[in-house]
């Protein structure tokens, strides 16, 4: 244990001298201290009960992830909604005005809210591009600094639903609105102009606070629930016999864990739904449960992700260890795929659940810094040395209270589907998606399955002799022995899709033709998606055609893991036939899509 001085023996006199000196101590501070202060220099213990470092802590973890999606936004935006999108945001924005039959008014602004319909479409491309800058910029500044206000929380919240509004289906899952929320709720957390990071005069509102608690709250127990209901495997502990093979986007450590015992599989389950349907209930049982909650719940989302490719001799890591065992068993949906940004997400309402007492060691300790600040506040609010009220404290005590009234009023229909035994998942139930429901993996796929687009320069795209070359995306599986990549919290979205995909029909995804059709035309953009053109530096191909398979991570020990290989594929079948450029003019002009120019 380390003194904060030299240690000394502690004479009677000095000993009566110490009593003498706590006689005026506060009732309940602890022996030998005055108010607040160490009488051997140390800085003292923050007091429980309040949030200044929480709140700077959870403003820099929401700009963390703001900062990631933003990121995205600007690396994929335009190849996937941007002028020459898979999905133009333009085309979607117009059908959107001509089922309102009119100018842009407030029935279309209020079913797609986006600062889009303020702008020239003629430049979609520097549109996207200049929303994703300023999030990325603003959420930059306040991630540096632990500052933000009303002004810089509320212009990323703006910046983010103008994207989602106008993303589609690339934006359609339950992230997006959760990360809209969440976001949405950072607004109230700060003063309205202050850039300070400890505003004395706009304390962390408790009203706030359990807006965070309550989400968080929705999330994990939504998440259960929807487990619970949905397949049955859940509920005879066997999904994870499936899960970390058939997932959207497996990282390395799906392989090893996809091979432990089964017995480690059901013990994984189990902790699973004791803490998605149990441990959030703690939110309610008084400071220590809940930071014991916040705890449990963060933990649940670490991500793990270190591996060796598979070889001869191969046998999984000792992540089964007894210790180990425990903590696979809390993080067993997050460790082994790539979700985007989500798990990091989901930790940023967990941190209302800690008070400054508990994240003080976050921070350094020492003369004017943050924590010394904090315990400064702390002691004055003791004696009750507060500021006289001014009315701009009233109307933000107003506002908290308006914001609670309307997060209740909309968390009516959230309560009303978590109670339903028909309950459905990440959905919204207004336009602005303040207050929504959640829910992930309801159901799991037994089966792997991939689309596998390939290009030939064959004059015949049907003779035998036709040689077919893979096109390999960035992380979706492909070449059986490229190893699973890890990328999380940043996301590829494309190759997010492209499992969906593979267990529905091109036709429910058109935007499928729409890339094979980029593809038959060598088009830079599109191709940036992608993290292998076979046709790089050549012709581009006469024929393209998407093949499905099936794929199995490889058995360790067997032939294809020595060899190497992480996967064994097996050919379905076709899922769309060869087609070529010329024959796709008339379904991108039906869709108004722009017309890929051959080189």
């Amino acid at each position: 244990m380390r003194s904060c001085g030299p240690a000394m023996a502690a004479p009677e006199e000095s000993l009566r001298r110490r009593k003498v000196g706590n006689a005026g101590a506060e009732p309940g501070s602890p022996p030998g201290r005055g108010p607040g202060r160490d009488p051997t220099g140390c800085n003292a213990r923050l007091r429980a009960g309040t949030f200044w470092l929480t709140r700077i802590v959870l403003l820099r973890a929401l700009a963390f992830v703001y900062f990631v999606a933003f990121l995205v936004a600007f690396q994929q935006n335009k190849q996937l909604i941007g002028d020459r999108g898979l999905l133009p945001c333009r085309t979607y924005l117009k059908s959107v005005q001509q089922y309102f039959r009119g100018p842009v008014g407030w029935d279309a602004v209020s079913y797609a809210p986006t600062v889009l319909w303020l702008l020239d479409w003629s430049h979609m491309d520097s549109n996207l591009d200049t929303l994703a800058l300023l999030g990325l910029g603003i959420s930059s500044f306040v991630l540096l600094t632990g500052c933000a206000n009303m002004v810089l929380m509320a212009t990323l919240w703006v910046l983010y639903m103008s994207l989602v509004n106008v993303g589609q289906i690339w934006y359609s899952f339950g992230r997006e609105a959760q990360l809209l929320e969440t976001g949405f709720l950072g607004v109230f957390l700060c003063p309205l102009w202050s850039l300070s990071r400890l505003p004395t005069g706009t304390p962390p509102s408790r009203i706030v606070l359990w807006g965070f608690r309550w989400l968080i709250f929705r999330i994990m127990l939504g998440a259960g629930l929807i487990k619970i209901r949905g397949d049955r495997c859940w509920r005879d502990l066997t999904c994870m016999d499936f899960h970390y093979e058939t997932q959207p986007v497996p990282n390395p450590v799906a392989y090893f864990l996809h091979w432990s015992p089964w017995w480690v599989h059901r013990f994984q389950t189990l902790s699973n739904h004791f803490l998605e349907l149990v441990v959030p209930f703690f939110l309610f049982l008084g400071r220590r449960m809940r930071t014991l909650h916040g705890a449990l719940q963060i933990l649940f989302q670490r991500l793990l992700g270190h591996a060796r490719p598979p070889g001869p001799g191969f046998l999984p890591p000792p992540i089964l260890s007894s210790g180990a065992l425990l903590l696979g068993s809390q993080v067993v949906l997050v460790i082994s795929g790539n979700l985007s940004f989500l798990n990091w997400l989901t930790m940023v309402p967990s941190v209302a659940c800690f008070d400054d007492a508990t994240l003080g060691f976050l921070f350094p300790s020492g003369p004017g810094g943050l924590k010394d600040r904090v315990l400064k506040l702390q002691e004055a609010a003791a004696r009750g040395l507060r500021p006289p009220p001014r009315c701009s404290c009233m109307v933000r005590r107003a506002v908290h209270v308006a914001l609670g009234v309307l997060v209740a009023w909309l968390s009516v229909p959230v309560v009303v589907n978590l109670l339903s035994p028909t309950q459905v998942m990440n959905t919204s139930f207004n336009p602005l998606r303040i207050v929504n429901t959640y829910g992930a993996f309801g159901s799991i796929t037994k089966e792997r399955t991939e689309v596998i687009l390939q290009g030939t320069a064959s004059l015949n795209a049907s003779t035998p002799d036709a040689v077919w070359e893979d096109y390999e995306f960035k992380c979706k599986p492909g070449d059986p022995g490229r190893r699973p990549c890890l990328i999380s919290p940043y996301h590829y979205r494309l190759d997010w899709l492209m499992w969906f995909a593979a267990f529905q029909t091109y036709e429910q995804h058109e935007w499928v033709l729409h890339l094979a059709g980029r593809l038959l035309a060598n088009d830079a953009s599109a191709l940036s998606l992608l993290a292998l053109n076979p046709f790089e530096n050549r012709a581009p191909p006469r024929w393209v055609r998407g093949e499905h398979y099936r794929y199995k991570f490889s058995r360790p020990g067997g032939r294809h893991a020595a060899a190497g290989n992480w996967w064994v594929r097996k050919r379905l079948g076709p899922y769309f036939p060869p087609v070529t450029l010329a024959e796709l003019k008339d379904y991108f002009q039906a869709r108004e899509w722009p017309y890929p120019e051959l080189p």
